[in-house]
């Protein structure tokens, strides 16, 4: 399920991702769908560099970011695997193991990027 990015999103998008032009990241750009995507295909530039930015999360972000993750509307089809790794680890860390492992579960179901 594709949406179209809220403020909420843009503005996590924006924390993720600093350098993300304010027209891309309105989505009337690259049209931006999902956050967690474009920060890892396009902006991180290593792991340790994705470590780094999803950091910048606190608990209530996280919260959220799961959230859109469980009810479909955040995608991460094509999220690089050791990005999916850093991400449950940094969820079960900063939020709750519970759900970390509930997002595991959800991208190994995924399927594959067809990018």
């Amino acid at each position: 399920m594709a949406r179209t990015l809220s403020e909420k999103d843009v503005e996590m998008l924006k924390k993720l991702a600093p350098e993300c032009e304010d027209v891309i990241c309105a989505g009337s750009g690259a049209n931006y769908r999902s956050i967690l995507p474009p920060v890892s295909n396009h902006y991180a530039t290593s792991d340790e560099d994705f470590e780094v930015r999803l950091n910048r999360l606190d608990y209530d972000e996280m919260k959220y970011l799961s959230e859109v993750i469980f009810d479909g509307s955040e995608s991460l089809l094509c999220v690089r695997e050791e990005h999916v790794e850093i991400l449950v680890r940094l969820m079960a860390n900063k939020y709750s193991k519970e759900v970390a492992n509930t997002i595991k579960t959800v991208y190994e179901n995924a399927g594959f990027c067809d990018y």
